[in-house]
C-alpha cells in the first residue's frame, strides 16, 4: 500500500487544515476498519448455535427442547470467575434475559452487571438464554412453564440455601417472570424486574410516545402479516428497529459518530456492544402475536384479563415474593409509569397491598436510558449491588409499599461498620398517591387506549379474513429467509462482511495507517468546527424526533379521542369507573377472613423471639422505613447466638410476618400480651431489650414517636427502673430521648 494512498504527496504538519486532514483521513480508514471487524463479527455470531455475549463461562443444566413442551430456551449455570467465593448458604440469583429482538446475554454482558455483582456478594447464579431460532410451535405459555422447570432445577440443587431463589428479569422477560409468579408463587424468593413495562398503556402526554404506536398502525394486524411474510417466524430485526426509531439522533447520526471520533479509544467498547446489538433472533408469530394483543395493545396482564389454555387467570395478586421493581425517569421505551401503573391497576390502597402479604418495592432512576439499567457499569455498581447485597433485607420486609432510597454511606452515618458497600439502601413507606405522583392517564386516556384495543381486534379480523390467505400462499420459507436477510439493520451488517469484495483493501490499509498514525491537536479548529457541526446535526434530528412524535400524539389523541368513533367501538363515555380495574375475588376476601380469624388466636402464643419481632415491628411501623444496617445487626445476633441461629431465614421471614399481621389485627391487644410471652428472669427481660434496643438504634438515634414506643416497649417488658433523658425544647427532647435500664 502506497504512502500516497493515505498521505497527501507535500504534507505540511504545521498547516491546521493539512494536519486535520490527514487526521480525518486516517479516522476514515480506521473506522471502515472497524465496521469490516463489525461485520465479521456479525457473521461469526450469526454461524454459532447458541450465541450469546455473556462474560462468563457457563454450564448447561437444562435444555428445554427437551422438555415435554419444547422451547428455545435453556438454563445455564455461570461459572465462579477466578477469586470469587460462593456460600452455599446464600439463595442463587437466576437472570432471565429478554427475548426482545437481540440475542441473550445481556444480563452478564461485562464484569460490572447484575450477574457480576450477585456473584460478588456470595450467591451462585444462573442465567435463563434462548437460541436464535423458536421451536416450531412453541407458545408463550411454553416458555413460562418451561422456567418453572428451570427454577424447579435451581431449588434441587441447593437444598442448604437460606430461601428461594432470587430471579431477575429484564424488560420483556420480566413479564414472563411475573406471569409465572403469579402461576406458582411457591416457586419463587425476591423478584426484580428492571425496565418491564406490565402497563403499556401507562404514560404522560407529550412524553413517551412509543405507547401510541400499536394504534397509529391500526392494531396488531401488521404483526399478523408480519408473520406471516415470515412464513410463521417473526423477525426481532423489527423489534430492534423500533428501539432505535426511538431515537434517530443517536441511531442516524451519534452512535457512528462517537465512533469516528474517538476511533483510537472507542473501537473496542463499540464493537463489544455491537456484538449484542446485531444478533437478530427470531420468534414464532404466535409467540408475537401474543404479545401485541395481550400485552402491547390490549394491556391485559395487570388488568387480570390473561388466561392460560386451561383457563386459569393471571393474577398477579397471587405472587407471595416480594417484587423489586427498577426503572428510570431517562428510559422512553419501559418509563415509570409503565414500569409501576399496575400497581394501580391491582390494589384501592395499600391497606390491600397488606392484606393480601405483599412487598412491592420501587427504585426511580433520575436519567439513565433503557438499556443503561442493564448494560451502565455505573448502575451495577450501585443499584444492582445493593439489590443483590440487601435481598434477604427485601425478603423480610412487612407487606407493603416501599421505596428504596441509596444514599453514599459517608463518614457522618451511625454504625458505618454495618454497611457492606459504599451505598447504604433503605426502605421507606409510600402511599399509592407517591405513584401517581409519577403522572398517569386519566379516564379519557383510557378511553382511547381501549378503542385502540379494540379497533386492533377488528382490524385483526379482517386482515385474518380477507388478506391472510393469499399472503400465506404467497410467501414460502425460502422467500422469507431471503427477506430476513433483506432487512435494512441486517444488510448493515452484511454489506461490511467478509462476502463485500470492495473492501478487501481496508484491511492492510488500517494496519499502515495505524502504524503511521498522526492526530490531530485537539486545540485544532477544523476540529471544533467538526465538533459544531455534529452538534447541529444531533440538533436538527432532535427537532425532528420532537416534532415526529408530537405530530403522533395529537394524531393518536384526536382519532382515539374521536366520540363517533368510541361509539363505534363500544366504548362507554360517560362511565368514570377506570376501564381495566382488575375485578375482586370473594373468595379472596373470605380466605383473608378465615386467616384473621386464625391469627387472632396466635395473639398470646410465643415466647422472648415472638416478643422482640412484635416490639421491633411496632418501633420501627412508625420509623417507616427499613435500613440496612438493622437488618445487618439482626443477622450478626443470629450468628453469635447459636440458639437464634437455628432460626432459618424462611423461619424469620414467617415470624415478621405473622408478627407484623397481628399488629395490623389488633394492636392494643398485641401489645398487651407481650409481658406473657417474656421470661419470669429480669435478667433475661433485660438482655432481650438490649438487643432489641440495639436493632433500633443501629440505623440512627430514634426520635419523636419512635423513641416514646420504646418507652412503651420498656414497660410492657419491665425491666426495672427506667430514666429518660428529658429536655423542655421539643426537637433537642426528641433527639436526645434514650431508654436505659439500670442494674
Amino acid at each position: 500500500m502506497s504512502e500516497l494512498s493515505i498521505l497527501p504527496s507535500t504534507p505540511n504538519f504545521t498547516n491546521p487544515f493539512a494536519t486535520y486532514w490527514i487526521d480525518a483521513w486516517q479516522r476514515s480508514i480506521l473506522y471502515l476498519d472497524v465496521m469490516k471487524r463489525r461485520g465479521a463479527q456479525y457473521e461469526e455470531q450469526s454461524a454459532r448455535t447458541a450465541p450469546h455475549v455473556l462474560d462468563y463461562a457457563t454450564e448447561l443444566v437444562c435444555d428445554g427442547r427437551s422438555l415435554a413442551r419444547p422451547v428455545n430456551y435453556g438454563l445455564v449455570r455461570i461459572v465462579p470467575p477466578a477469586g470469587v467465593v460462593i456460600d452455599p448458604l446464600k439463595r442463587p440469583f437466576v437472570v432471565v434475559d429478554p427475548r426482545a429482538g437481540h440475542g441473550p446475554g445481556i444480563g452478564g454482558f461485562k464484569a460490572d452487571s447484575e450477574i457480576g455483582v450477585a456473584m460478588k456478594a456470595g450467591h451462585s447464579c444462573y442465567f435463563v438464554g434462548f437460541l436464535p431460532e423458536p421451536v416450531p410451535g412453541q407458545t408463550i405459555e411454553d416458555i413460562v412453564y418451561a422456567e418453572a422447570t428451570f427454577l424447579e432445577t435451581v431449588i434441587e440443587r441447593h437444598p442448604q440455601a437460606d430461601g428461594k431463589p432470587c430471579v431477575v428479569g429484564n424488560c420483556q422477560a420480566g413479564w414472563s417472570v411475573m406471569m409465572l409468579a403469579a402461576l406458582r408463587p411457591e416457586l419463587f424468593g425476591p423478584i426484580i424486574i428492571s425496565g418491564t413495562p406490565l402497563s403499556y398503556w401507562a404514560g404522560v402526554e407529550g412524553q413517551y410516545p412509543m405507547r401510541y404506536s400499536g394504534g397509529l398502525l391500526g392494531g396488531s394486524w401488521l404483526t399478523a402479516l408480519t408473520g406471516d411474510l415470515g412464513a410463521g417466524k417473526f423477525d426481532g430485526a423489527w423489534l430492534v428497529q423500533n428501539f432505535e426509531n426511538q431515537n434517530p439522533a443517536n441511531t442516524l447520526w451519534s452512535k457512528q459518530y462517537n465512533l469516528y471520533s474517538k476511533i483510537d479509544t472507542e473501537a473496542e467498547r463499540y464493537l463489544g456492544f455491537e456484538r449484542w446489538w446485531g444478533g437478530h433472533v427470531t420468534l414464532n408469530a404466535e409467540e408475537m402475536q401474543f404479545i401485541v394483543d395481550e400485552l402491547f395493545v390490549g394491556n391485559r396482564l395487570a388488568a387480570g384479563e390473561i388466561r392460560t389454555s386451561d383457563g386459569t387467570a393471571i393474577d398477579l395478586r397471587n405472587i407471595r415474593s416480594p417484587i423489586v421493581v427498577f426503572c428510570s425517569k431517562g428510559d422512553n421505551v419501559t418509563p415509570p409509569q409503565q414500569a409501576l401503573d399496575w400497581i394501580l391497576d391491582l390494589y384501592d390502597s395499600v391497606e390491600e397491598i397488606r392484606s393480601l402479604g405483599q412487598t412491592i418495592v420501587y427504585t426511580v432512576h433520575e436519567k439513565i436510558g433503557h438499556l443503561g439499567i442493564f448494560v451502565s457499569a455505573s448502575v451495577a455498581r450501585k443499584e444492582h449491588d445493593e439489590f443483590a447485597s440487601n435481598i434477604d433485607l427485601i425478603d423480610v420486609l412487612p407487606p407493603g409499599l416501599y421505596e428504596a432510597v441509596l444514599e453514599p454511606r459517608g463518614e457522618a452515618i451511625d454504625h458505618p461498620e454495618l454497611v457492606g458497600g459504599e451505598w447504604i439502601m433503605r426502605c421507606e413507606t409510600r402511599t399509592l398517591d407517591d405513584i401517581r405522583a409519577f403522572g398517569g392517564n386519566d379516564i379519557e386516556d383510557e378511553r382511547r387506549f381501549a378503542a385502540a384495543a379494540r379497533l386492533s381486534e377488528v382490524n385483526l379480523a379482517n386482515y385474518r379474513l380477507f388478506a391472510q390467505p393469499a399472503v400465506r400462499a404467497a410467501v414460502t420459507p425460502p422467500v422469507a429467509e431471503a427477506m430476513r436477510h433483506l432487512h435494512p439493520l441486517r444488510l448493515s451488517y452484511e454489506l461490511f462482511g467478509s462476502k463485500n469484495p470492495w473492501l478487501a483493501w481496508v484491511e492492510d490499509a488500517a494496519e499502515f495507517v495505524r502504524i503511521n498514525r498522526l492526530p490531530v491537536e485537539p486545540d485544532n479548529p477544523f476540529l471544533a468546527f467538526q465538533e459544531q457541526l455534529s452538534n447541529q446535526i444531533v440538533e436538527g434530528l432532535e427537532h425532528w424526533r420532537r416534532l415526529s412524535e408530537k405530530v403522533a400524539e395529537e394524531t393518536f389523541l384526536a382519532v382515539y379521542g374521536a366520540a363517533p368513533l368510541q361509539a363505534a367501538l363500544g366504548i362507554d363515555q360517560d362511565t368514570s369507573r377506570p376501564l381495566r380495574k382488575a375485578p375482586k375475588s370473594l373468595l379472596s376476601g373470605a380466605l383473608l377472613e378465615t386467616r384473621i380469624a386464625a391469627l387472632k388466636e396466635k395473639i398470646a402464643q410465643g415466647g422472648t423471639l415472638e416478643a422482640l419481632a412484635r416490639s421491633l415491628l411496632f418501633v420501627g411501623m412508625v420509623r417507616g422505613r427499613a435500613d440496612e444496617r438493622g437488618f445487618e445487626a439482626i443477622r450478626r445476633i443470629r450468628r453469635s447466638h447459636a440458639g437464634a441461629g437455628q432460626l432459618t431465614l424462611a423461619g424469620f421471614k414467617a415470624l415478621m410476618r405473622e408478627q407484623y399481621f397481628l399488629l395490623l389485627i389488633d394492636e392494643a391487644e398485641a401489645l398487651e400480651a407481650i409481658p406473657t410471652l417474656l421470661p419470669a428472669d429480669i435478667g433475661e427481660r433485660r438482655k432481650a431489650f438490649e438487643i432489641l434496643r440495639g436493632v433500633l438504634e443501629s440505623s440512627g438515634a430514634l426520635e419523636d414517636a419512635a423513641a416514646e414506643r420504646l418507652e412503651r416497649v420498656a414497660e410492657l417488658f419491665n425491666i426495672g427502673t427506667e430514666e429518660v433523658d428529658s429536655n423542655p425544647t421539643p426537637g433537642a427532647a426528641n433527639k436526645s430521648a434514650r431508654v436505659r435500664s439500670v442494674s
